[in-house]
């Protein structure tokens, strides 16, 4: 048994793995990094359908391009069945998709879509590139033991194969002892450094779910938009969902998510209860008139969890293995991406000792556990919207109660419909790839009720700073770590980002809404790269922002002007046309039944 070091070594060669050892190689190539993959490459996984977040992360690690070239669907957003009612709903990441030649840039409309990608090639394509990056790759090596004291990992045990010229592993496999200054667990839901080292979790939600699913060669596409751009489809089913997902040119994933007590009490096996779902889908059958099957049938747990630790003295954990979030939003590879970046900074920041080690670490931590506890919170609602509303009411009073506000059940529909689930430390204010006009208009559909807007409803505004104190919170930008100034009161936080401070100028200079957007349009950054409209609505959706989470006051002054609610429209929601003959179904075990 030989003993081998290294400055990192990861479980797990999936895209948490290879992302973090991608940039830690980018940013600092003279760190040694080591990913230990117990599977060969390529090979199937679920979660296929992205959100456009991590294409600035693949941009970053200069990758996109080739991603591109393998010619995966262009997601532009997804067509929905789901809430109160039974019409196909369209949400899409930009308002019009243009048509260009493919391959493409990055740039233009291309920034504000996501792949549908085939996880097979996908995750090769990322494996490969960390391994292109310096990263030491093992595939086909299995931890067997992880060796701890107290709080600090000793090392690993890993069954390692040799491998011959053609790839293939020798007959006989060789263990191998591996320590590292700092271990990262990328294994997903097997979480072996977290069990390993007795991490607990938290189950924030009620949903327990099961995924069946399976591959299909030949079927069509529900919608294609200029070259290669389609949206996945997601639809309710009363007792569960299903998802439709066009992985290239001929593969598609089709799966079905039902509670783990639906499926116990109908007493089906999976495999059937996944044909009679497909059968019961006049939408699918038409779409699948000529596919066939691969015969991959697979079930997972689909369970939300949070881990109640992320790191400890030497060691950290990056993607699923953190926690894992309900797949309605299609959050988990971007939970996964965005998440290995940081750690990646961090580590980096860690070596560099510029800031506190304590305080490295415990931000890394509380930023992944609520950025996964938004999601989660968000999918319970995205679940419950298929209820009536009052019990929908009482249910959001929870949520905002969770996230420190004390709210009446009508309060808290506001708060969540007018963006209460800010991730506030971005420059971006909205959630899922959904701005915040278009998660209220989600909301409204979903429930098919109005919600109300803050800056239509009141007209005047101001600043409310009582009782906040000043902190500071990470921005990771490119292999660093930058201290930005921040407020924080009774749990909620103010990142002072460019859209806060373009909103913060406005209000120091006005009370009147119309006023107020005066001065943030003569106050545009002129270093700030985005154009100066967009940077007005930016700080327009953060004034709203500020208003739900309590950092401004509004009120209304009859004696003034008010903005039309029609400014504030959700892009690129619209009754689907393309499928609108299927608009007749009626979900078994709904209550229209």
């Amino acid at each position: 048994m030989a003993d081998i070091c290294y400055d990192v070594a990861v479980i797990g060669g999936g895209p948490g793995g290879a992302t973090l050892g991608a940039f830690l190689k980018k940013y600092n190539p003279d760190l040694s990094v080591a990913i230990f993959e117990r599977e060969n490459f390529p090979r199937d996984h679920v979660g296929e359908s992205q959100l456009p977040v991590i294409s600035n992360v693949l941009d970053e690690l200069g990758i996109w391009s080739r991603v591109e070239e393998a010619g995966f669907p262009i997601k532009i957003g997804a067509t929905y069945r789901w809430g109160l009612t039974k019409d196909l709903w369209d949400f899409e990441f930009l308002s019009e998709f243009h048509d260009e030649p493919r391959p493409g840039k990055f740039e233009g409309q291309r920034r504000k879509t996501a792949f549908q990608v085939d996880r097979a090639i996908y995750d090769k394509i990322l494996l490969d590139h960390a391994r292109e990056r310096g990263c030491k790759v093992f595939e086909g090596a299995k931890v067997l033991d992880v060796s701890r004291e107290g709080n600090k990992v000793k090392g690993l045990k890993i069954e390692n194969p040799s491998h011959k010229g053609n790839g293939q592993p020798d007959k006989e496999a060789s263990t191998d002892f591996v320590t590292a200054r700092f271990y990262v667990d990328a294994s997903g839901h097997s979480g072996i450094l977290r069990r390993a080292m007795g991490v607990e979790i938290d189950v924030p939600s009620h949903l327990q779910n099961v995924a069946i699913w399976d591959y299909w060669q030949n079927a069509d596409w529900a919608v294609t938009v200029g070259q290669g751009g389609t949206r996945i489809l997601v639809l309710s089913l009363g007792y569960g969902w299903m998802w439709f997902i066009p992985l290239g040119a001929t593969r598609t994933s089709i799966g079905l998510v039902v509670p783990k007590d639906h499926l116990k009490s109908v007493g089906k096996k999976p495999a059937d209860l996944y044909k009679e779902a497909l059968e019961s889908e006049p939408l699918l059958q038409s779409l699948m008139k000529n596919a066939s099957s691969e015969n991959r049938l697979q079930t997972t747990k689909d369970w939300s969890f949070v881990a109640r630790k992320l790191c400890g003295e030497n060691w950290f954990l990056v993607g699923e293995s953190a926690g894992f979030a309900d797949p309605i939003l299609s959050a988990g590879l971007s939970l996964t991406h965005v998440g290995a970046q940081e750690l990646a900074t961090t580590l980096i920041e860690l070596d560099r000792g510029e800031h506190g080690k304590k305080w490295l670490r415990e931000e890394y931590e509380t930023r992944q556990q609520g950025r996964l506890n938004r999601h989660i919170r968000f999918a319970d609602f995205w679940y419950t919207a298929n209820v009536q509303f009052t019990e929908l009411e009482e249910f959001t009073r929870e949520i905002a109660e969770d996230a420190g506000l004390s709210l009446s059940a009508k309060d808290a529909w506001q708060w969540l419909g007018t963006g209460g689930f800010i991730n506030v430390d971005l420059s971006f204010t909205g959630f899922g790839g959904y701005d915040i006009h278009t998660t209220r208009k989600i909301v409204s559909q979903f429930t098919a009720q109005d919600v109300d807007h803050p800056l239509v409803r009141n007209n005047m505004f101001q600043l409310n700073l009582a009782g906040a104190q000043e902190t500071f919170k990470p921005v990771y930008h490119r292999g660093k770590i930058y201290k930005q100034k921040a407020l924080v009161r009774r749990g909620k936080m103010l990142m002072l980002t460019p859209p806060v401070a373009l909103t913060l100028n406005g209000l120091s200079k006005a009370q009147h809404v119309l006023e107020i957007i005066g001065h943030m349009t003569a106050s545009v950054s002129t270093t700030w790269p985005v154009a100066p409209e967009t940077q007005v609505d930016l700080a327009m959706q953060t004034l709203e922002a500020m208003v739900a989470d309590g950092w401004v006051t509004g009120w209304h002054d009859k004696t003034r002007e008010s903005i039309p609610a029609r400014k504030f429209v959700g892009r690129g929601i619209h009754p689907n046309e393309d499928l609108a003959r299927f608009e007749t179904f009626e979900p078994v075990g709904s209550d229209a039944e």
